[in-house]
């Protein structure tokens, strides 16, 4: 009878692991119809074991993830020990649940394999990895040079060159592109002696290139060096699958509504603290100056804060912190999005609130110098607009609506502890007279080069209009 029924039940198996295989076969009715034919078998004791084995395959049923199926006859031998489902306990007798995880292949390879190589010597060799932004003015990309020294500082660090008819900033006709190294950070990947180095753009004739808005912030941040700009900028990204959905979200849903994920706490709260946490370490092991974390309003939604730092640094700590939060988010198999508003609806979109200060807004009275600023903000509120986002406020369009703690694109606010404002006084600023004030207009994928010498521009050399004026023209 044994052998009777193992037949059986193995032929069952083999025609469930052909269906699955076939284009648009829906595996749960294949799991339904098999469970039914072989509950007429009256299974017990032993054979249970030999229902629970699982089936090796991956399936994909119209989703562009994997999905591990469990198999088919395994609730059969849960059912046979457990007969009242409502108050099951977890299993315990080795089937798989099944599950959907959109991560990416690479992600599932054998890391174990990996720290193999990783831990080889590398005698006085060190790796450079240069980091550039491309020509959307939003990626990040990178390529690794080998010198035969550790450099003490960014100057040791030699040029190179890249293919700029591959990220969007050359025509293959004349494609060489010069990177130019300007601040040098620990590789938290590679580790000591290894560095990672963000590095300015430059064309073919030495002039910056398109997306190289460093160059002219630099000079900017130079000139007005005397009134020492302090920067801190709040990055908020958002976590997703491979397949575009949020991170941890339902398959085919929605999580309930808005409220307790804000710097929540617990597995039905919060979605991806692991990469949270190594993105925060990493930064920290790099030299970044990064200062906090949180989770946001939306679930899978998350934050990060740099600063403060002083002039130019600010966007060359927060381009290298992006960097690091791709990396790290390539390493578990998911996406960072920084679009201002990855979900239409009754969710929160995405922010880079800035904020910012000179010394004379940071000594007694400085709230003088902080409102005089805000009224010059308020006069040149479309051209600022015009500067938070890569696509000239169409990004921001999408998220600065006046809901969801924005102010609406269309008109300038300010005031004393309110989110729904263009900008807010922290109340305790408000409270001690002096401190500094954040804008929070910049969208999530800003360039902070752009948004700081914007800032500068307004409120410090008392730009106006939306022309912005040349320092340096002969």
């Amino acid at each position: 009878m044994f052998t009777l029924v193992t037949g059986i039940v193995g032929r069952w198996r083999a025609v469930c692991v052909t269906a699955l295989q076939r284009p648009n076969s829906d595996a749960a009715a294949i799991r339904i119809v098999v469970g039914i034919a072989a509950a007429s078998l009256n299974v017990k004791g032993p054979l249970s074991a030999v229902l629970c084995s699982p089936p090796a395959l991956a399936v994909s049923v119209g989703q562009p993830e994997s999905r591990e199926v469990t198999s088919p006859l395994c609730f059969l031998a849960a059912r046979r020990s457990q007969p009242d489902q409502r108050s099951r306990a977890p299993r315990t007798d080795g089937c798989r649940s099944a599950t959907t995880m959109s991560v990416s292949h690479s992600s599932r390879l054998n890391k174990g394999v990996r720290e193999q190589y990783m831990k080889l010597p590398q005698g006085d060799m060190v790796q450079v990895t240069y980091v550039w932004i491309d020509g959307t003015g939003e990626g990040v990309r990178c390529k690794t040079k080998t010198l035969d020294y550790e450099p003490k500082s960014v100057e040791e660090i030699p040029e190179w060159n890249f293919d700029g008819s591959s990220t969007y900033q050359a025509e293959g006709s004349n494609s060489d592109m010069y990177l130019v190294p300007v601040r040098m950070f620990r590789d938290p990947f590679c580790l000591d002696p290894n560095k990672l180095v963000i590095c300015e753009v430059l064309k073919y004739n030495r002039k910056p290139a398109e997306t190289n808005l460093r160059h002219t912030c630099k000079r900017i941040m130079d000139k007005v060096s005397e009134h020492i700009p302090w920067f801190g900028m709040e990055q908020e990204y958002t976590l997703l699958g491979i397949n575009g959905h949020p991170y941890g979200w339902p398959e085919n849903g929605f999580p309930g509504p808005q409220g307790p994920y804000y710097c929540g706490v617990g597995a039905d709260k919060v979605y991806g603290r692991d990469i949270v946490e190594s993105h925060y370490k990493a930064c920290l092991y790099a030299g970044v100056k990064i200062c906090g974390t949180n989770a946001e309003v939306m679930p899978s939604q998350w934050e990060f804060q740099v600063g403060p730092c002083e002039g130019i640094e600010m966007g060359d700590h927060l381009w290298m912190a992006r960097f690091i939060l791709h990396r790290v988010c390539e390493d578990f198999g998911v996406v960072a999005t920084l679009d201002p508003k990855p979900m239409t609806g009754n969710w929160n979109g995405a922010g880079c609130h800035t904020n910012y200060s000179t010394a004379e807004m940071r000594k007694e009275g400085g709230l003088k110098y902080i409102e005089d600023a805000i009224e010059k903000l308020g006069k040149r509120h479309d051209y600022h607009i015009c500067v938070y986002d890569p696509r000239g406020g169409k990004d921001n369009s999408r998220r600065l609506t006046g809901q969801h703690e924005t102010s609406n694109i269309h008109e300038f606010s300010a005031g004393v502890a309110n989110r729904g404002a263009s900008i807010r006084i922290p109340r305790q600023v408000g409270q001690e007279g002096f401190g500094y004030f954040e804008d929070r207009r910049p969208a999530a994928n800003c360039d902070p080069y752009a948004v700081n010498e914007a800032l500068v521009r307004t409120t410090i050399l008392n730009e106006i209009g939306s022309e912005t004026k040349d320092y340096w023209k002969n």
